[in-house]
């Protein structure tokens, strides 16, 4: 009987600050008051928040890794650090400025995934990429595995 190979799944953590406001443009004002309170504030609200990217596969017999973590630093920082670290997500992030995304913890997850899903794809790594989960506070995160298809 032929052994299955084993999957090993590998994170990394880095923390970037950003601001944003959470406005919808398909409510009014006063809807989007009662949504967000004081998370719609015009001038906008900073937050830190730490990026966990998670990679999975099989580890390579040749070099005894799923991936070399110095591509996966260089991944991030294109991706991620380079594109939200001190920056106003609805003004200076075209994915936000030129859509009708709100600035939610879930869309920016999923910008983040797109976003080192585009610079893995470059060097084929993309199939290794399996979870990206953002923390906006201590208690609140969102996770994105990318398009699957919903189980209802």
């Amino acid at each position: 009987m032929e052994e299955m190979p084993g999957v090993v799944s590998l994170t990394r953590v880095e923390s970037f600050s950003a601001a944003h406001r959470l406005h919808s443009v398909h409510l009014s004002e006063e809807e989007n008051r009662l949504e967000y309170g004081k998370c719609n504030h015009a001038n906008f609200h900073g937050h830190n928040y730490k990026v966990e990217v998670t990679m999975r596969g099989e580890v390579s017999e040749r070099t005894g890794m799923l991936i070399n973590l110095v591509d996966v630093k260089r991944y991030l920082k294109e991706a991620v650090m380079d594109q939200l670290d001190h920056k106003n997500v609805d003004l200076d992030i075209q994915y936000f400025r030129e859509s009708d995304k709100t600035s939610s913890v879930e869309n920016m997850c999923v910008f983040i995934w797109e976003q080192l899903y585009a610079v893995m794809e470059k060097e084929g790594n993309q199939g290794k990429l399996h979870k990206v989960k953002l923390w906006e506070t201590e208690k609140n995160c969102a996770s994105y595995k990318g398009k699957q298809p919903l189980i209802s």
